[in-house]
């Protein structure tokens, strides 16, 4: 498998976003909004994202709930739903946030949202205001923004805080996103935008995710210089490849792994054909709040196993698991759905 390292400066940078686990101000949360997309799985969808905003708030041992709506009809849901949290109506395609949102990076004074072009993932699925929501939601905060010149979702890089990344060949070199950028040029935007020191390239990510193998479903990081892996569960692991060769590179890399249950093989219906299908469920799609660490479940063996070993990489924070079936229909789960906002 290919892989490199980009290397910098001893000192990381002053635009790295701070890791997940730092302290936040607030998360949005990308709420249901569209019947047409949704149709008979919304209103079990936002049932599920007011369970996520919930554990999240941990009755106000967490950080603000900043719940994003698409329209007034959707937002008067959200309110109902969660009281406790704050609901910014904003026009957008889909609640996919990690990806269409702004990265805020820095910190003190240096604090900025740092915003990228957005194409669908590849051109799959262009809905409008997915292109433009990242700047408005930037605009409802005190911080400054600025916009790359280049395609990236935020779900397809996970880093430590220290100016380490990991991402994967498959989404970051795929010819559907920049096909005028070579892997060094890549590598260089991600260090002028993001701060990168080294970036560790994966190969391939989940099986059918229509991302192109976005990072966030397959390693996490979960301390500096220590990630997260699902390691395959029962002989029919649709992703057994993928986990093998990830964990090679990230010890190659001298990186501490970690292993992490996986779901298997989680199968549910096409929500075109109707036939069944492998779909990219995985737990590494937790999401990290400041009081709490909420597990996507899907009706897994595995699902209690995987809230007890995530469990174990945050002592200091409540793990829970909260089904996700219905959010999954649309392709991803919690931490797709959201992004912090750094304190």
């Amino acid at each position: 498998m290919k892989r490199a390292y980009l290397r910098g400066m001893t000192n990381p940078p002053h635009n790295i976003p701070l890791a997940e686990w730092a302290p936040h101000d607030a998360m949005w949360i990308g709420f249901p909004s569209h019947e047409e997309l949704w149709e008979d799985d919304l209103a079990p969808a936002q049932a599920e994202v007011a369970a996520l905003a919930t554990a999240l708030h941990a009755d106000g041992e967490g950080e603000e709930v900043r719940l994003v709506a698409a329209n007034e009809e959707a937002a008067a849901e959200a309110r109902r739903l969660c009281p406790f949290a704050t609901v910014i109506v904003e026009p957008f395609g889909d609640i996919w946030l990690r990806d269409t949102g702004p990265i805020v990076t820095g910190t003190g004074a240096d604090r900025r949202a740092q915003g990228f072009g957005f194409n669908g993932w590849g051109g799959k699925y262009e809905l409008e205001g997915d292109d433009s929501v990242g700047e408005r939601l930037a605009a409802t905060t005190s911080l400054p923004y600025a916009k790359a010149d280049w395609i990236l979702e935020g779900g397809a890089v996970d880093g430590d805080g220290t100016g380490t990344y990991l991402t994967t060949e498959e989404c970051l070199l795929n010819k559907n996103r920049n096909p005028g950028l070579s892997r060094e040029d890549i590598e260089a935007r991600l260090k002028r935008d993001l701060g990168a020191t080294r970036v560790v390239w994966l190969g391939k990510g989940l099986v059918n995710d229509h991302t192109d193998g976005h990072v966030d479903n397959l390693a996490r990081f979960v301390g500096e210089g220590r990630v997260a892996i699902p390691e395959p569960m029962g002989e029919d692991d649709p992703n057994e490849e993928a986990y093998a060769e990830a964990a090679a590179a990230l010890l190659e890399a001298d990186l501490e792994v970690t292993a992490i249950p996986s779901p298997g093989a989680v199968i549910r219906p096409d929500p075109e054909t109707g036939e069944d299908r492998i779909v990219p469920a995985s737990y590494m799609n937790f999401l990290i709040g400041n009081a709490a660490v909420v597990v996507p479940l899907y009706g897994s063996e595995a699902d209690l196993a995987a809230i007890e070993a995530i469990g174990g990489l945050f002592p200091d924070r409540r793990v829970t698991g909260i089904r996700a079936d219905h959010i999954l229909t649309g392709g991803g789960s919690f931490h797709c759905i959201s992004q912090q906002v750094p304190r």
